[in-house]
């Protein structure tokens, strides 16, 4: 299951989504991963979410993203949820390819891994494709 928190910068979503991890860390009975570029959320969040440094993967297109968290989702049964901290940061700011990787990630993730994304972007700049995962 694909959820997504938009808007342009400094409109909150990294608050939303540390919050939102907060919850998953605290309801799951699985493993919660949070994909960032960098450190920021290290101070944010629990030890008991594995944080990754998209960085330290050479992560850099859609195909690529969707090979790391398919990889990720068939080494981990147990993952529960996955957070992605701007994904346009990481992947370019192609809304065709974004919602095409949307939906292959909603393929595989199925309804028991919740995949919750965040993108710098009004939502009247979002493709149709995008718009059906917003939260």
């Amino acid at each position: 299951m694909i959820k997504l928190i938009a808007g342009k910068k400094g409109t909150g979503k990294t608050k939303l989504l540390i919050n939102a991890i907060h919850e998953a860390e605290q309801a799951s009975n699985g493993n919660v991963v949070a994909i960032q570029i960098g450190s920021s959320l290290n101070i944010d969040i629990y030890h008991k979410v594995r944080l990754v440094n998209i960085e330290d993967y050479n992560i850099d297109n859609y195909d690529a993203m969707y090979g790391f968290i398919a990889g990720m989702l068939a080494s981990d049964y147990d993952c529960t949820d996955i957070f992605v901290d701007g994904i346009l940061k990481i992947c370019g700011r192609d809304m065709e390819k974004v919602g095409a990787m949307f939906d292959k990630v909603a393929a595989v993730s199925g309804e028991n891994t919740h995949v919750t994304f965040t993108i710098s972007a009004e939502v009247a700049d979002l493709t149709e494709n995008i718009k059906k995962y917003l939260k």
